[in-house]
């Protein structure tokens, strides 16, 4: 079929959307906008809620908004959609991601479990705080993201240095309208620190239940000290070491200190002394074994270990030149997820670092965080907090609602009811190289109702693969060679149908 009459097949409702294309595809494609018009238009629900529901892997949550809504509701709404391209399909989106399962359907507010988790002993309504950045740099933004539901932030990092920044300061790797992977050349909290710690002061007297974390940075012992304990006289309820930001000015801060695991213990040992709230040490990724500044931060005391933060990034945008200059700065985003995961989980089973042989080093998960499956994967590798940055520039503080209520959900459909439960589930199932299993494969297998005959399967096997799939272009029908495929599973990761799944383990045939 025709891109032309594929279009016009959809607009007259021959095909779905789940003929076409996932239904999370569809939903990435929405703007999401503010005062939303799709939704303005159909008056009797939130199409445009519903939406941002499937766009943040809530989908079986999104008739909430639209329950009420008749067909000519959301084909009002339809027609007021603004797309710069082709409107959302908004009532074949919402009709394809309308689950059937009624027990998923009939979960109230009331029956959702808690998300209450403890954090370095102080009790947390949800695992979800904002990270030290741009999402959180005044008493204003702040207090909004406490009424928006957010459990607590750490801070803007605090320093007595005089901050200059630059313009632009942000570039990012985009796919469509979304960040794939974003850079950052901002460097600490422009404000008087005196500014910072009353602004710090007022939260915490204004929102007593909300968790206040300043991140500070200091130059020398005495100065992180100072600023140290200026945090907890002003209430803050843990102070942040910022040991890892790849943009510093000047030499000998930053992330210089955060790979010296002998730096790292020296200024966590002063801050340790000085105060007595949880300190915590955040982590810099531009390094080969996080481990071993993580071990400084243990036996200095560290109450908690934050990771990651950006990883030094080049992009080569002449948009993003300043008086056409470029520099080395910070990546952060989806891209750099897997990254963060890695290091989590090689702290999570470090011996000493996990409390094996003593007290546990409590961590706090950061990087590439948008979802709350994504939030999800950090807890089960041992995180009891999580912080997100990137997510809220791009989308706002609004997703906490799809973060909480995602999470809620997945708890309950699981039956569990405290989400400490799920903290380190996963680290179980990890081992080393050498002790996974290399007797066993999994064939894939090709669905052929859902195979469109595209060939992409074929190409990446025959040119990246082992040559294991034919290809007939008359029939344009795929076939896996069994005596040639390896179980790799190139094939299934490329079709953008999900038309290639796997069959069961089978023993490999020996010669």
């Amino acid at each position: 079929m025709q891109p032309l009459t594929l279009i016009k097949a959809i607009s007259a409702n021959k095909i779905t959307i789940t003929d076409m294309l996932h239904i999370k595809e569809e939903a990435v494609r929405c703007l999401l906008c503010e005062d939303a018009p799709c939704t303005k238009a159909c008056k009797t629900g939130d199409p445009a809620r519903a939406i941002r529901a499937i766009r943040f892997d809530n989908a079986q949550n999104a008739q909430k908004w639209t329950s009420m809504c008749s067909e000519a509701d959301l084909e009002r709404a339809e027609k007021a959609c603004i797309h710069y391209d082709m409107p959302i399909r908004i009532r074949e989106l919402l009709r394809s991601a309308f689950t059937t399962d009624p027990t998923v359907a009939t979960l109230a507010g009331d029956a959702l479990p808690s998300l209450d988790i403890q954090f370095c002993g102080i009790p947390c309504e949800n695992p979800f705080f904002l990270a030290s950045s741009a999402v959180c740099t005044n008493y204003e933004m702040v207090a909004n993201a406490f009424e928006a539901g957010w459990a607590g932030v750490f801070y803007k990092t605090i320093c007595k240095q005089d901050i200059h920044e630059v313009s632009p300061r942000f570039d990012a790797v985009k796919e469509g309208t979304t960040f794939a992977g974003f850079r950052n050349m901002e460097q600490l909290s422009e404000n008087p620190y005196n500014v910072d710690f009353d602004i710090l002061r007022r939260l915490k007297q204004d929102y007593p239940s909300k968790i206040v974390v300043a991140s500070i940075m200091g130059q020398f012992e005495e100065e992180w000290m100072e600023l140290a304990k200026m945090a907890e006289e002003a209430g803050c309820d843990a102070v942040e070491l910022n040991f890892s930001c790849p943009q510093m000015r000047l030499a000998g801060m930053g992330s210089d200190i955060g790979q010296d695991p002998e730096l790292v213990n020296f200024y966590t040992s002063y801050v340790k002394r000085a105060v007595k709230i949880p300190v915590i040490p955040k982590m810099t990724p531009n390094i080969t074994q996080m481990t071993r500044p993580a071990m400084g931060a243990y036996f200095a005391g560290a109450d908690a270990i934050s990771a990651i933060n950006t990883i030094k990034s080049v992009t080569m945008s002449p948009l993003a030149e300043v008086s056409g200059k470029q520099t080395l700065s910070g990546y952060s985003g989806r891209a750099v997820k897997p990254i963060a995961l890695r290091h989590i989980l090689e702290m999570s089973m470090d011996p000493v670092i996990n409390g094996s042989h003593g007290k546990p080093v409590e961590l706090s998960g950061i990087g590439g965080i948008e979802t709350w499956r994504d939030a999800l994967d950090f807890i089960q590798l041992g995180c009891r907090n999580v912080q997100v940055c990137t997510a809220v520039m791009q989308y706002g503080y609004r997703i906490i609602d799809d973060l909480v209520l995602g999470l809620q959900t997945y708890m309950a459909e699981r039956g569990i009811k405290q989400l400490e439960e799920l903290v380190g589930e996963q680290l179980p199932n990890f081992v080393l190289p050498s002790d996974l299993d290399r007797d066993t494969m999994v064939y894939p297998k090709i669905d052929r109702e859902k195979c469109i005959g595209c060939g992409r399967c074929f190409r990446s096997c025959m040119d990246g693969g082992h040559q294991a799939i034919s290809f007939d272009n008359e029939s344009r029908q795929p076939r896996i060679i069994g005596k040639k495929c390896v179980g790799c599973h190139l094939c299934r990761l490329v079709c953008p149908t999900e038309a290639i799944g796997i069959t069961k383990r089978i023993n490999k045939k020996t010669e």
